[in-house]
């Protein structure tokens, strides 16, 4: 004799239904237009009766979510006003203009009118710490973060802060490598950069110098920054030092890497390459005729003296290519000069949902919006990023916009493409060392001195290493 299930235990699964119906509607998994699972497939699901499926479903028009159309099914329907899901997306202000944020937000809400993305732009200075506030109180449900706010996210011991992501078709492997942790992608490639030279071509033909090539070293650069400059009007060559993704990349170009021995202890012999590299960068610092001796707040203002035609090459990415298209300069970029080798530094913006987010089906959707063929091939023709999908950046047609004749040098550098943390220090390290590679880089520090110096910062007392914490 089967057991008689009670009228409550009934009124909870329809509750059930009409609650899971309501949140797959308004979290955009049933786009409007669409119609939801026929009323025998709801029946088996919910395991409900037919009348009872009706009766839920009936709830569901009563609140404006879905439309009955005879003999065809339960449409969804716009929400009515003031019911949308509403989902906060964090990132930097600066990239909102590069990637044409609003126009990409206005068509997703077109395509998913059930959704609002309220934006939520967040300050450059201490973003992978702001990051990792907002999204652990729950504030934010989807955000950008690069591979370095990653890494800090994983030292900080916070990863668990983002939802898994399934890997992105015709993506390419090593733009989701800096964002795994064993198989898991836990952020979705979005644009990308190399670190390059940018530079005026106007001035190059003035001073009737060659422009940059592949076989330049730094040499070749500090001699044409001589030929270029002019005094009191421009600088020949210039760049943001305390960046992280501008005086790490000489040590990157030395071929060595910081390695621990079985101890734990970092050995920096004499003559370490990885010291010998920062002399390069220290030559260029005391070359008063080309490099200006400035005091800069961020690459911005670098980026601003090139606009400005204050100076004619500059180390970039990218990105700020953006910023150019409106300019009326004549530029172009190409790949950084080489040391013992010709690495550059690979800068991968990616999206992120937030696993304590309460809306992470809506989440998922921007996420998979901004990363779809369709909006990366927009990206691919209206702006002058290189987007994470493959196939998007292999069109081929009209051209949207003025592209440099050399923009897409970028495919023939792939081997060149580097990580920070292939220099094989943490984020947390690589700040320790910052300040006495700057003494050193302005001349008040001998070389001798800063590798003993770089010994005694990553090799901490346990007093030393719970300051460091701190």
């Amino acid at each position: 004799m089967k057991k008689r299930i009670s009228r409550k235990h009934f009124r909870l699964r329809i509750d059930e239904m009409i609650a899971t119906l309501r949140q797959e509607i308004m979290s955009g998994k049933y786009a409007v237009g669409s119609y939801l699972p026929s009323e025998n497939d709801l029946e088996e699901r919910f395991e409900l009766s037919n009348a009872s499926v009706r009766n839920a479903l009936k709830v569901l028009v009563d609140e404006g979510l879905i439309e009955k159309i005879a003999r065809v099914g339960n449409r969804v329907t716009s929400p009515p006003p003031g019911r949308e899901t509403v989902i906060k997306f964090g990132y930097v202000h600066d990239i909102a203009d590069l990637v044409e944020m609003e126009r990409l937000l206005a068509e997703f809400h077109r395509l998913h009118p059930q959704i609002r993305v309220q934006p939520v732009e967040l300050p450059s200075s201490s973003y992978s710490q702001t990051l990792k506030e907002y999204m652990d109180s729950g504030l934010l449900d989807a955000v950008i973060m690069n591979n370095n706010n990653f890494q800090d996210f994983a030292e900080q011991g916070s990863l668990d802060l983002l939802e898994r992501v399934e890997p992105m078709e015709d993506g390419y492997p090593f733009l989701t490598k800096p964002f795994q942790r064993g198989e898991d992608i836990l952020v979705q490639p979005f644009i990308y950069s190399p670190v390059v030279l940018c530079y005026n071509k106007d001035h190059f033909d003035e001073a009737g110098v060659p422009v940059p090539d592949s076989s330049w070293t730094w040499r070749d650069l500090f001699a044409c920054g001589r030929r270029i400059a002019v005094k009191n009007e421009r600088f020949g060559f210039y760049f943001y030092l305390p960046s992280r993704n501008r005086w790490p990349i000489f040590m990157l170009q030395s071929g060595a890497r910081f390695e621990a021995d079985a101890e734990g202890r970092f050995r920096l012999p004499h003559g370490t390459r990885l010291v010998e590299s920062l002399e390069t960068c220290k030559e260029v610092l005391g070359m008063t005729d080309v490099f200006p001796r400035i005091l800069s707040e961020s690459d911005a203002d670098a980026e601003a003296l090139f606009l400005k035609g204050k100076v004619s090459v500059i180390m970039t990415t990218y990105f700020f290519l953006n910023q150019l298209r409106a300019s009326g300069i004549a530029f172009d970029v190409s790949p950084l000069p080489g040391l013992h080798d010709s690495s550059t530094l690979l800068i991968v913006n990616g999206l992120a949902v937030n696993s304590k987010s309460a809306n992470k089906g809506a989440a998922r959707l921007l996420v998979d919006f901004l990363t779809s063929y369709e909006t990366q091939l927009y990206l691919r023709r209206h702006t002058l990023n290189i987007t994470a999908h493959r196939r998007a950046m292999a069109y081929n047609g009209d051209e949207a916009i003025y592209r440099p004749s050399r923009f897409y040098l970028y495919r023939e550098i792939f081997p060149t493409l580097r990580l920070i943390t292939e220099l094989g220090l943490t984020n947390v390290q690589l700040k320790s060392i910052q300040r006495d590679i700057m003494l050193f880089l302005s001349g008040l520090q001998d070389g001798e001195s800063l590798r003993v110096q770089l010994e005694s910062l990553l090799n901490p007392t346990a007093t030393e290493e719970v300051k460091i914490k701190e």
